[in-house]
C-alpha cells in the first residue's frame, strides 16, 4: 500500500469521525452553552496530545508556533459558526452546509493565486448553492440562521484545509497540530467565562458526546489530517472530505433519529453532485485512448 493510498484511507476515517460529531454536538448544546461546550472538547484533545506526544511538544519551536496559532484562529472561528450554527438547526443540515466547505477550497485557491476559477469549480458552486437552497428551506420561514452561520463556518474550514496543505510541509506535521488545538482551547475557555457561565456537565449522554469529539474527532482526527494531507494534495483531502455530510445524514438519522424531507434530500443531492463535479479530472479521465468507468476512481486531482 502506497503512502498516498494510506493518507486517503485516513483521511477518509477522519470524514467519518468529523460526520458523527454533528449529532454528538446536537445532544451535548442541549445542557452545555456553545463556547463551554468547545472550551471542554478542545481543552481535553490538547491535553491527551502533550501526554501521547509530549517528546515532540518539547522540540516546538518559533515556526511551529506561530504556523499552529494562525490555524488555532481559524479553527476556532470556524468551529464557534459551527456549534452555533449545529444548536440553532439541525444535525444532517449542518454536515451537508459545512461539506460546502469542499467546493469553496478550489475558489479560494484560484483567488489567493489571482486566476479565474475553472468552469467546473463554478458549476460546482451554483450545485452546491442550488442544494443548500433546497436544504435550508423551512416551509415559508425562509432560511434558518443556524444555516447562514454555519455556512460562514464552512468558509473557515475551507481556509483551515488550504493552510494546513501549506504548513504541513514546513513543519513538524504533529506539532502543528498540537498547537492548533491548543490555541482553539485558550480562545474557548477564555470566551466561556468572558460570555457564559461555565458549568461542568454532568450526563453521561453528554460526557460521552464530549469524550466521543474530543478523543477521536479532534486529537485523533486533526493529527491524522496535519500528517496525513502533506501525501495527497488539497484537492483530493476536499474530495474524501464529501464523505462527512454524508455520515453526518447516517449519525444524525442513528443517533438522533433525524429523517430528511424529499426537498432536503434533493439540497443533499445537489450539494454532493457539485462536490464531485468541483473536484474530479474529467479532462484526464476523458482524454485516454481506453476511458472506462473504472477509471473515475483512479483519475481525480
Amino acid at each position: 500500500m502506497t503512502k498516498k493510498l494510506k493518507a486517503e484511507l485516513s483521511l477518509l476515517f477522519v470524514a467519518i469521525l468529523w460526520g458523527s460529531t454533528f449529532a454528538l454536538t446536537k445532544n451535548a448544546l442541549e445542557t452545555l452553552a456553545p463556547f463551554n461546550f468547545l472550551a471542554i472538547r478542545f481543552t481535553i484533545a490538547f491535553l491527551m496530545c502533550v501526554i501521547i506526544f509530549y517528546k515532540k511538544v518539547i522540540l516546538i519551536d518559533k515556526s511551529t508556533l506561530k504556523y499552529g496559532s494562525i490555524l488555532g484562529i481559524i479553527l476556532f472561528s470556524s468551529f464557534v459558526c459551527q456549534t452555533y450554527g449545529i444548536k440553532l438547526s439541525t444535525p444532517a443540515k449542518a454536515g451537508f452546509i459545512t461539506g460546502f466547505s469542499v467546493v469553496i477550497v478550489p475558489i479560494i485557491v484560484a483567488i489567493l493565486a489571482k486566476q479565474l476559477p475553472d468552469i467546473k469549480n463554478i458549476i460546482g458552486v451554483f450545485l452546491a448553492l442550488i442544494g443548500l437552497t433546497l436544504l435550508s428551506l423551512n416551509s415559508l420561514s425562509g432560511v434558518n440562521i443556524g444555516d447562514i452561520i454555519t455556512l460562514i463556518g464552512a468558509f473557515g474550514f475551507a481556509m483551515q484545509i488550504i493552510v494546513v496543505g501549506k504548513y504541513t510541509h514546513k513543519v513538524d506535521s504533529i506539532n502543528l497540530a498540537i498547537i492548533q488545538i491548543g490555541i482553539v482551547s485558550i480562545l474557548s475557555i477564555i470566551s466561556t467565562f468572558v460570555l457564559e457561565t461555565p458549568t461542568i456537565p454532568t450526563g453521561s449522554s453528554t460526557w460521552v458526546a464530549i469524550l466521543v469529539t474530543s478523543l477521536l474527532a479532534t486529537c485523533v482526527s486533526f493529527v491524522i489530517q496535519t500528517t496525513m494531507q502533506q501525501y495527497t494534495s488539497p484537492s483530493t483531502t476536499a474530495l474524501i472530505y464529501t464523505g462527512e455530510p454524508v455520515f453526518g445524514a447516517i449519525f444524525a438519522y442513528l443517533l438522533a433519529g433525524e429523517i430528511l424531507t424529499s426537498t432536503s434530500i434533493l439540497g443533499c443531492i445537489a450539494i454532493l453532485l457539485g462536490m464531485v463535479i468541483s473536484e474530479v479530472n474529467f479532462k484526464s479521465i476523458f482524454n485516454k485512448p481506453n476511458f472506462n468507468c473504472l477509471d473515475l476512481n483512479n483519475e481525480l486531482e
